[in-house]
């Protein structure tokens, strides 16, 4: 029987830091699975992911493509709380929520949650953010236990549903505010010539009309 995504999944190291080439190991996973990406493309995974990869796969062992980075040790990320400015930036691309902050408040990272992702470094406007090494000389897996796995998993997990939620419920809150304003136009446009108002009105009830295939859709 071939293995599945579901399979391939449960062997990534779950840090979701997309070096691999796609935006998750979920993604990651179905793209080994359909044949479209090879088992050596995750460096935090290391030569024993491979070696796992390979095992599940039925496919050669082979050393780690060097192109989507090098093995390393467990990193973790340190915000130098006394430059950063509170921008959000960070806590928005964190895949397991493990930065604390609000906006023009100093952030600060929960090291038990960080993956060594990598990904708020680009996105920091002052560069207040560096990695720093928890494991030593370990790499790979001999840095990353199963139970961080585990743990990273759930967390993007929840991170994901957190943004879907989020999404829908401001699309409700922007359908609403269109429902409003068609209810009674004229108080909310400046204008009061009766065809640029029929014009707007068109177009709110067009984009109210996708609102609600969106959703009857996601249903």
């Amino acid at each position: 029987m071939p293995v599945t995504a579901a399979q391939i999944l449960d062997a990534l190291p779950q840090t979701q830091c997309t070096r691999c080439g796609y935006p998750d190991c979920a993604a990651y996973a179905q793209a080994i699975a359909d044949g479209q990406a090879a088992i050596n493309q995750c460096p935090p995974g290391g030569a024993e992911g491979v070696q796992r990869l390979a095992a599940l796969t039925g496919q050669p062992i082979q050393a780690l493509n060097p192109a989507f980075g090098a093995e390393g040790p467990m990193t973790v990320a340190v915000i130098d709380e006394d430059w950063c400015i509170g921008c959000t930036l960070c806590l928005k691309v964190c895949p397991t929520d493990a930065i604390l902050g609000a906006n023009k408040r100093m952030h600060t990272v929960i090291e038990v949650y960080c993956t060594g992702c990598e990904l708020c470094i680009p996105v920091c406007p002052v560069d207040c953010i560096r990695m720093e090494s928890v494991s030593g000389e370990r790499t790979g897996w001999a840095a990353w236990s199963p139970q961080q796995a585990d743990t990273a998993r759930r967390r993007y997990d929840f991170h994901v549903l957190r943004l879907q939620r989020d999404e829908a419920e401001n699309a409700l809150r922007l359908e609403a505010k269109a429902q409003a304003k068609l209810a009674d136009l004229p108080a909310h446009s400046q204008h009061t010539d009766p065809t640029v108002l029929d014009r707007k009105r068109a177009v709110i009830e067009a984009a109210l009309a996708r609102a609600r295939a969106r959703r009857e859709g996601g249903a």
